[in-house]
Order: structure tokens, then sequence, then C-alpha cells
């Protein structure tokens, strides 16, 4: 008959010396040292030495031990043993017991698993994902959901203690146009109809408000259909939270505290100052994103009015076309570049657009590198000296082109250089505010202004003629929050008037009928007493993901899909048989014979 487990194989303890215990995990390894057979068993906690000799086991079960192999599952009962100073193991938490077994039990048998349990592995990741089960039992896979719980139950105690009400919203939805496609889902009772998976809760928590629920907040899951990269899922997970009569300073100051709460309760790290704040404007022309990384300085420079009067043809054509030109200082790393190894940074910047990088080095004679002879004077070399600051053995980089591809190439070589010259504290969270949004973008392709939050964020300017006639300078009372240079969450002031609602419709090209067709719950709530009314979202993934300090954000997710979107375990997405298509009137052209 089984036992109960006494506790966990990671933590036993000095309680328990001397004690008869019963463990239950799988065996890591086994060793055989001539009569006494040594086995680790793990379970999430950790692991603990088993220690099975023929003094305290059947001849059966002695056999049975030595038949043990990697994964298999046991019971194991015995007395727990500190181990004599000389076999003390000082590398696992547990490495000054062992348990002196009196009894096994094979629960469950394993054949040779495809990967090793165990942290460093080096498996391939589509290996990996197919037999994530596997995966999922190193320990260290254990501790970032560990983590993750420990994340959402800090913020689900903080927002509780602030009278926030959980509320559930619509996995089944409508079509709305909301920046990423929708995935939708058929329905056989309406022919030709297609319900939609929630982008975000945005019109619901909004309704919310209207209904007076006053303090809203969900750990929901969210769906997008877009491109897949190192720090987005098409499936994942928000921290929605929505509030009403309160301004943007009051949601940033929760969300801040709220933030604060999480690292002290998963880190032990206590925050104390405030979180910075930069505008807009001043992260894409001081970094290039508007996600800037704060852990490291090399600031993008303008150089735009000085290249304007330069000799150098490449810099000057670039500003007479209307274009810019900008540069960082990798300071001290002259010498960890060659030509060659210089020139071939144009790898990292050429998607972004930039058509070169000119470099120099700063060196005891002036500068040096393929441009340095256009910047030889003594006015030129002074003048791109004190902007950059630069001094002998830094490495100075230009890109001259269009402000968005300037600010795109320099904003992503200036990470790669931090994280190539290991110029940040990986340890480090660096959070900061970016306020003071652009309201609208105008899309080239479609040839009209596009909302650059969403279409329910409220302007600063609360005239909304004024917003119409000039919807190019017009800035959103938006925020989005920043770490270590990834974008965790972003929120705004929701629009509350009727009239102001239509009119951003109109201007981003929303005729009346379409407005009222795709978003007419919203308007009709509008009329009835709308409050004043704010929030924000957080990517919990991602957060968990900075946390861990895990490179990619499949590591926090249980079932995670790959970049191309497919879950490798279940093999989803895949075919359906005919008759449920018919069921769902449809008809795939493409569908397998």
């Amino acid at each position: 008959m089984s036992k109960q487990r006494t506790v966990y194989c990671g933590l036993v303890n000095d309680e328990l010396v001397g004690q008869t215990i019963t463990l239950k995990g799988w065996v890591q390894k086994r060793r055989d040292l001539g009569g006494v057979i040594f086995a680790d068993v793990r379970d999430r906690e950790g692991f603990c030495q088993v220690v099975f000799n023929a003094e305290n086991l059947s001849a059966e079960e002695m056999e049975m031990a030595d038949k043990l192999r990697s994964e298999y599952v046991v019971e194991v009962t015995g007395v727990l043993n500190e181990r004599d100073g000389a076999q003390i193991n000082p590398k696992i938490p547990t490495g000054r017991f062992e348990l002196f077994a009196e009894s096994l039990t094979v629960l469950a048998k394993s054949k040779t698993p495809p990967i090793y349990i165990e942290d460093d592995l080096d498996a391939d990741e589509e290996v990996r994902l197919r037999n994530r089960v596997l995966d999922l039992r190193r320990p260290k896979m254990f501790n970032n959901f560990k983590l993750r719980h420990q994340v959402t139950r800090s913020i689900r105690n903080y927002l509780d203690n602030l009278a926030f009400i959980d509320v559930e919203t619509p996995y089944l939805t409508k079509s709305t146009p909301e920046g990423a496609r929708d995935y939708l889902v058929p329905t056989r009772r309406e022919a030709g109809k297609f319900y939609a998976l929630p982008q975000s809760p945005q019109l619901f928590k909004q309704l919310l408000m209207g209904a007076g629920f006053d303090r809203y907040y969900q750990i929901v899951r969210c769906f997008r259909d877009e491109d897949l990269r190192g720090d987005r899922q098409p499936e994942f997970t928000q921290v929605d939270l929505e509030t009403s009569f309160l301004n943007q300073s009051e949601i940033q100051a929760i969300t801040e505290e709220m933030l604060k709460e999480v690292v002290k309760a998963t880190k032990g790290i206590q925050i104390e100052e405030a979180f910075p704040t930069m505008t807009y404007a001043q992260a894409m022309n001081e970094y290039g994103v508007d996600k800037p990384d704060i852990r490291f300085e090399m600031k993008l420079v303008d150089f735009t009015d000085f290249a304007s009067e330069s000799e150098f043809g490449v810099f000057k054509s670039a500003v007479s076309n209307g274009g810019q030109v900008k540069a960082i200082n990798l300071k001290g790393q002259a010498d960890a570049y060659t030509r060659k190894t210089a020139d071939a940074l144009i790898d990292v910047v050429k998607p972004y657009g930039a058509k070169g990088l000119a470099w120099m080095k700063v060196t005891s004679e002036g500068f040096n590198g393929p441009i340095a002879k256009f910047f030889a004077d003594d006015n030129s070399s002074n003048v791109i000296s004190e902007r950059l600051n630069a001094e002998e053995g830094d490495i100075l980089f230009f890109v001259a082109d269009k402000a968005d591809v300037v600010a795109a190439s320099l904003g992503e070589l200036r990470v790669n250089l931090a994280k190539q010259h290991q110029l940040f504290d990986p340890n480090a969270l660096a959070f900061v505010w970016i306020t003071d949004w652009p309201m609208f973008e105008y899309d080239e392709e479609e040839g009209r202004y596009v909302a650059m939050h969403h279409m329910f964020t409220a302007p600063q300017n609360a005239n909304p003629e004024e917003v119409k006639e000039n919807p190019a300078e017009a800035l959103a009372q938006a925020y989005d929050i920043v770490l270590n240079g990834y974008e965790i969450g972003g929120g705004s002031i929701r629009i509350n008037n009727l009239d102001m609602q239509e009119q951003i419709f109109d201007l981003v090209g929303f005729t009346k009928e379409q407005a009222e067709e795709q978003f007419g719950f919203l308007l009709n709530a509008l009329e009835y007493g709308f409050p004043p009314h704010g929030g924000l979202a957080l990517g919990l993934d991602r957060l968990v993901m900075l946390l861990a300090q895990e490179p990619n954000i499949r590591e926090v997710i249980a079932f995670p899909k790959t970049g191309r979107g497919i879950d490798l375990l279940s093999n989803a997405p895949g075919y359906v048989e005919n008759a449920q298509l018919s069921e769902l009137h449809l008809n795939i052209r493409s569908q397998k014979d």
C-alpha cells in the first residue's frame, strides 16, 4: 500500500534527521558501487540522495533498485541521515543528507528520455518543445513557473487591497479593427458568421466603467495573429486594469507601486526611488526607440546641423534630402575593432533601412578611419569630440538617412553593442515611463491617419475640432511602462465623450455607418453618463521573462508556440474532418485530400 509523502525531496532538513520519512519522485541518476546502490531522487523542489543496501532491503527490492533507470517514478521510505563531512555535497541544498531506504516501490517505468532532465541542457529548441513534458521537469523551468505564480499572486494581492474587482470578459466576441489580425472562430448556428478571439478586453473593460464597477482587473488571455518573435506569442497573458475618476498620474502611481511590490516579492529588491519619466519625443531623439534601455548611456547625438556644412558628401546629401545625421560613441572599445569587424556592423543596421554605417576611432593623433579625412580640421574635431564626449580609445558610429531609419538603425546598434561589450548589469531592473505620445501616425499605404495607441485614447486637447484640424501635432493621454528595453505595459485615459469619440472615428476614416456597425454598443453606452476613466495593461509573460532573465518568452509559457505559430507538442494547428467543416458552413480549398 502506498504511503503518504512526508516531504518534498528538495526540502529535507535537519529536523527530519533520524526520522523515518517517505519520498516520491523521479530517479535522476543511479550509481552502483558494488553492493550499495545510490540514486538521486528528484521532485519539483530538488534532489535527495537515496542509499539502497542489502542490510535494509529484501533481495527483491535490491534487485528492483539495481534495475532503476533515469526517470523511473519511485516511492522510497527510510531513515534520513546526515552525511559525514567528507561526503557532503555543497552544490545542492540537500547535500548534507541521504535517505537509507527501507522500502522501495516503482510506481512507473520510463523509456530512455530524448532529452536530459538537467539545467545545462544543450538541445535544439524544437526537440525541447516536442518533448515539453520532459523539458518542464527541469528545475530551471519549474523555477520559472514558480516565479510566474509569485508574480500573479503579488499582483492579485496588491489590486485586491485597493478594492479592484476581478471580472471575466468574453473570449468569443466580435471582430473589431484593433491593429493586429484577429483569430476568427466560425459558428455552426449562424452560417457565414464568425466570433473573434479578443486582442484585449479593451471595449469590455470600458463598458464595465460605464456600468459603475469603478475599479476592474483581470489576468486574462489575449490573442493576436501577428508575426512572432522572441518576446511575442500568438496567445499571451495580460494583467488588465481599468479605473474610473483617476487621472494619468494616479493610474501610473498605482501601476508603479504594483511593480515595486512584484519586484520585492519575487526578487527581494526594494525599489525606493520613483520610476523616471521621459516623453516619446525624448526617447526617439536620444535612444532611437520608444522602449529605451536606460541601463547604459550611449545616447544618440544629432549632427544634422553640422553635417549640412561638412565636406562629407554622404552626410551633406542626406541632410539636403530632408534626412538626419546622428552618431553614438562606444567608449573605450576602439581597440576591439579592426576595419573588417567595424565594417561588418553594417549587417546590424541594414535590416532597418540604413544604406551605410560610417565610423572612426579616436586616437592620440586625432580621428582615424574611413571618414576621418573629412573631419580632420580643428573645428570639425572639436564639434564632434565635444558633442560625443569623445576621448582617446573611443569608436564613433554615424548613420545618415531619413529620420526614422536613423533612429531605428542606431537604436538597434546601440543595444547590440551594449550586449556585445557587456555595458550593463544584467541584474539591474531599469523601469521608465514613456509619456506624451503622438495621438496619430500617418499610414502612407492607406493614405490616412491611424491611432498610435488605439481609437479610444483621449487626446490631451479636449477640443475635438482642434484635434481634427491638426492631427499630426495632437498628443495623447497615453503612457507606456518600459523595463530593460522592453515595453511591458501601456495604457491611456479613454474618451468618455460621444462627440469626441465620433470625431476620432471620423478622423481615422470611419464613416458613421461603419462606426455604428463596429462599435455601436460602445457609442450607445457613451450616451448614458459615462465616467472619466482610464487604465493600463501589462504583458505578464514579458514581465516574467525579464524577471527570470530569460532570453525568450517561450521559457516562461508552459506550452508555447514556435516562431511559426505551431505547437510542436500537440501538432496544432491541424486539419479537421470535412464533416466538421460542413457543420460550420465552410469549404476549405487547401484542406488535405
